[in-house]
């Protein structure tokens, strides 16, 4: 990136767009309003503070089975109808789940917000949870394990890197649910998930676009206000014990490259104003892969050619523990093994030398551009908005992202390196590619639909 382009992206300032505005309705539901009048659309999330994380033993998987299951009506709005009044309205709907929560959302035209609310209330309470219904979804749900888990190498490796990197925390099961507990899920599982947090209390209500904040409110009271809270579950710490050594994990599955993913224990952010390392980190991992001069793209796979693929991510926003992880492919000829080594080296450089003035003014030039763009997109700015609040974050943390990037400084970065990305806090896995079988591949089962 040129210095005269670095330059005038750290000075440049973000769109400009009304304040974050937000309230709450007297039984609980939490409500944030982004006014943004360039278009006339409107983006409506509704983010219930329950994901994988929050599941017992035995039955993993139940978020992601009720994300499925509340689709499939109520008194009022019959199975399919959803989906097909929000269509008529020049809309589109979905829904995901993660580890931290589950979350409904529509795109429509701004007039017909109402039509987004009268529906996400509806089923908030009013859910029916039918065990035919429930017995043929769950298959659905079993499919899609089988296809984007079971057969897909890289999601297994993954798996099973969080499975044994973590010892407490329920992070180590996967958001899918484990086969076996999926197999064995029914109906009364679902039921209780749903009386146990699909409440007003236990949602943020998160609407971007050309509204106000009036209006929202009027509309808000509307649809959700007579819907009673709900006492909630003591959500019980449960704190990871600091790991003691290297942990290894190797998967042996179909596949045709081998391929390693690392993982380090680091912290993420909790305290929005006071909280520094989370900011280096996520400045450390552009270090590495933030752009095309970015150090292992540069030089594991163009100069030394030990990958073709290496990168590395972090999140620093999450309701658990954190994890920064490495991960590549090795090149043809190299092994797994060439490519950890490969990856440690870049490691140790960061964390002997530092990173230069002009790494740093690439990478703080690239999340300004990031941050300028994504704010073009009204459900990236509901995204933001939704994560960092489930999160137990106040919404101005979303706008000080920016300045807290442009704070970091090189022996930040450097220290984060030094005290993180050690052998005591370090997971890896690889994945050991065994003979693929040729076989027919299995037509897709209709209704999975839903994005996780």
């Amino acid at each position: 990136m040129k210095s005269w382009l670095i330059a005038s992206l750290l000075c440049m300032s973000l769109p400009a767009t009304a304040a974050v505005q937000q309230f709450t309705l007297d039984n609980g539901l939490q409500v944030i309003v982004q006014e943004d009048h360039r278009a006339p659309i409107v983006v409506s999330q509704l983010w219930y503070r329950a994901g994988s994380m929050d599941e017992f033993n035995g039955t993993t998987g139940i978020a992601h089975m009720l994300e499925h299951m509340m689709f499939k009506g109520t008194k009022e709005v019959p199975e399919g109808q959803f989906s097909k009044l929000i269509a008529a309205a020049g809309g589109r709907e979905n829904a995901f789940t993660n580890t931290d929560n589950t979350v409904y959302f529509e795109q429509l035209q701004k007039d017909k917000l109402a039509l987004a609310l009268r529906l996400e209330a509806d089923r908030m309470h009013n859910l029916l949870l039918d065990d035919d219904s429930f017995a043929k979804e769950n298959k659905v749900v079993m499919e899609e394990r089988r296809l984007r888990t079971d057969d897909q190498p890289q999601a297994l490796v993954y798996e099973n890197m969080m499975a044994v990197a973590f010892q407490a925390s329920t992070y180590r099961r996967p958001v899918i649910g484990w086969m076996n507990d999926i197999e064995n899920l029914t109906a009364n599982d679902a039921r209780a998930w749903y009386q146990r947090w699909y409440a007003p209390n236990n949602a943020t209500l998160v609407i971007v676009g050309d509204v106000t904040l009036d209006a929202v409110k009027a509309l808000a009271t509307q649809y959700f206000g007579t819907i009673p809270s709900k006492p909630l579950p003591i959500r019980k710490p449960q704190a990871e014990p600091a790991q003691v050594g290297i942990k290894r994990v190797n998967v042996q599955a179909p596949a045709k490259l081998p391929y390693l993913l690392m993982a380090y224990h680091v912290p993420v952010l909790r305290d929005a104003d006071k909280d520094v390392e989370p900011f280096a980190l996520e400045v450390l991992a552009g270090i590495l892969d933030g752009n095309e001069a970015a150090r292992l793209g540069r030089v594991l796979v163009r100069e030394q050619r030990v990958a073709t693929q290496a990168g590395a991510s972090y999140d620093l926003v999450a309701r658990g523990p954190g994890l920064f992880m490495l991960d590549g492919t090795p090149a043809q000829g190299k092994t797994a093994v060439d490519l950890e080594a490969a990856l440690r080296v870049q490691v140790a450089a960061i964390i002997q030398t530092g990173v230069s003035t002009d790494e740093l003014k690439r990478v703080k030039a690239q999340v300004i551009a990031n941050n300028v763009y994504q704010r073009d997109s009204t459900f990236y700015q509901a995204m933001q908005l939704g994560e960092y609040v489930s999160a137990g974050l106040p919404v101005t943390a979303v706008a000080d992202h920016v300045a807290k990037i442009q704070a970091v400084t090189a022996a930040q970065v450097q220290a984060v390196a030094r005290k993180y990305l050690v052998d005591s806090g370090l997971t890896v896995a690889t994945l050991d590619p065994q003979p693929i079988n040729k076989t027919t591949p299995r037509a897709p089962v209709a209704g999975m639909r839903h994005v996780n």
